[in-house]
């Protein structure tokens, strides 16, 4: 393990593993994560930080949180989350992406038992970066498979529902993808309860482009 010695006489590290533990004290408050489920990291240096495998998050200490490089080898004794390689692929494949969270969140996970992608019900499905929500294919939890299957469903977007399993969000900063994370399961939210009615009307693929030009727009 890291010791806190360690991390005195590396404040970056000590302050990044910070803000990876308080975003994790708001993904326990806002419902989307518990017990040890669910994993986020930051980019670190040349690799990245990342929560540690079956820790209760109650216990979480910032010398726990464990720096893995692009190789995959990690530093310290505390194994990184099984799902680091999710982590590691989105960050090799996308230089913008900072942040990575993974939930288990109760309504993102209902669609991914039912292999459901999100789709353009409502404009803001646009906040992911496209006109719908994908589902990734179903692997074994901590495979490379399921990478591999997530960066296939993912390339274009900034999240992605993992069939029979939850969802993950990227983002330019911890704090965007805590609040990707959350539209993103109330929109999945909506979603469930819409498909209850059965009459779904969506937004046409032409308004949907003149929506994603506009938050294109924002950022600007």
């Amino acid at each position: 393990m890291i010791t806190p010695d360690d991390l005195q006489h590396n404040p970056s590290q000590k302050q990044s593993s910070q803000q990876i533990i308080s975003a994790i004290n708001k993904l326990c408050q806002a419902r989307l994560i518990s017990g040890s489920s669910g994993n986020v990291s930051c980019r670190y240096e040349d690799g990245f930080l990342i929560t540690p495998s079956a820790v209760g998050y109650e216990d979480l200490k910032a010398e726990m949180i464990v720096y893995v490089d692009m190789d995959g080898n990690k530093q310290g004794d505390c194994n990184p989350s099984s799902e680091w390689r999710i982590h590691r692929d989105l960050y090799a494949i996308n230089s913008a992406t900072r942040a990575v969270i993974h939930t288990h969140s109760m309504y993102c996970s209902i669609l991914a038992c039912s292999h459901r992608e999100i789709p353009s019900f409502h404009y803001m499905v646009a906040i992911a970066g496209g006109k719908k929500i994908p589902c990734a294919q179903y692997a074994t939890f901590g495979t490379k498979q399921l990478s591999d299957n997530i960066i296939d469903a993912i390339d274009g977007y900034k999240a992605c529902i993992m069939a029979n399993h939850g969802a993950v969000f990227t983002g330019a900063d911890l704090n965007s993808a805590f609040d990707l994370a959350v539209e993103i399961e109330q929109l999945a939210q909506q979603y469930c309860e819409l498909l209850k009615i059965g009459e779904i009307q969506l937004v046409d693929d032409a308004e949907m482009d003149i929506i994603l030009e506009k938050f294109n727009s924002y950022k600007a």
